[in-house]
Formats: C-alpha cells, sequence, structure tokens
C-alpha cells in the first residue's frame, strides 16, 4: 500500500479503506509538521496544524481536485492554517520554542559550536522576516520544493514565485552580511 500513489489511497479511503487514509497520514505527516514549524516555530503549533490539516482532509477528501497533486492541496492547507494561526494569536513570529538543528556529522567541537552558532543566527534573522519571506524561502530551501509546487502551494504563478523568492533571498542577505563567501 506504500507504493500506491496519493490518489489511489485517497480513492480507497473514499471507498471506506482506513488503512489508506493512514498511509497518507505517515507519508506527509513529517513535511506537513515541518512546513507548519517553519512558519510558527513552535512545536506544539505545528503539531496542532498537522492534526488539523489531517482531520481536514478526512472531511473534505470528497472535494479534492485529482487535476492537482494532493501534496500540494495539504501543504497549502497547512501553511494557511499556520498563517491562521499567526493571526489568531495576533502575532507575526512565534518568538518561542528553539529547536536544535546541529549537524550530527560535524566531529570537531570547534567546528560545531560555530554551526549551531550560525544556524542560531540564521533562524533568529528568519523570525525577523515577513510570514511572506518566511514562508517561501522555507518552502524551497528547508521542504525543498520546485518552484512549481510552490506555485500550486501559494496558488500563485511559477514566475511570481521566482521573484519572490528573489527579493526574499536578498532582503535575507541584507540582513546576513557577515556570512556572505
Amino acid at each position: 500500500m506504500a507504493d500506491e500513489d496519493d490518489n489511489t489511497l485517497l480513492q480507497r479511503y473514499r471507498d471506506g479503506d482506513a488503512a489508506a487514509f493512514r498511509t497518507l497520514v505517515l507519508r506527509y505527516q513529517r513535511p506537513i509538521y515541518n512546513a507548519a514549524y517553519w512558519v510558527l516555530h513552535s512545536a506544539a503549533d505545528a503539531e496542532d496544524v498537522a492534526q488539523t490539516v489531517f482531520l481536514r482532509l478526512a472531511e473534505r477528501a470528497e472535494d479534492y481536485d485529482p487535476s492537482y497533486k494532493l501534496f500540494s492541496w495539504i501543504y497549502r492547507m497547512a501553511v494557511n492554517e499556520s498563517l491562521n494561526l499567526l493571526r489568531r494569536n495576533n502575532r507575526e513570529e512565534a518568538l518561542d520554542g528553539e529547536a536544535d538543528f546541529a549537524d550530527d556529522e560535524v566531529a570537531d567541537p570547534q567546528q560545531r559550536l560555530q554551526e549551531d552558532q550560525r544556524s542560531q543566527h540564521l533562524r533568529r534573522e528568519l523570525r525577523k522576516m515577513s510570514v511572506g519571506d518566511r514562508t517561501v524561502l522555507t518552502l524551497r530551501h528547508f521542504s525543498e520544493l520546485s518552484y512549481a509546487e510552490i506555485a500550486e502551494v501559494l496558488q500563485v504563478d511559477e514566475k511570481t514565485v521566482k521573484s519572490r523568492l528573489f527579493e526574499a533571498r536578498q532582503r535575507l542577505r541584507a540582513m546576513l552580511p557577515e556570512m556572505q563567501p
């Protein structure tokens, strides 16, 4: 069942196969959580968003248009729910909850410390950016979506994605002059 495509699994769920839905949840729970986390910077909020997204998927399975990728549809739900949560909480950025994303492969303690400091600095600067900039950057660089996938998620033209990404990168570079080569 894990090898089946998303449309087949969703159709099986529509036909009453709960195991097919569990497969979809297992397939996408991590990317959905990560998308929410990079917008919200809160593990608890990201978990709530992921649960909400999968609940909505279960409730709206009949509304899915198979001409679009299922992943893009649920990813868009995650981004929208994350942005809505920010608005409900009247905050542009979540400032609590630091996660340690250090590279465990770095053996030299001094090098690891430098990498940790750079990573923390980058996360701090990302949190200072607008939600729109942060969203497009994280979709591309942390979630590793293609331009076409980002366009689908954000429901904009691919050229708009490229433009927004270029501008967001320029703003981030200006915020991080010490990290320039």
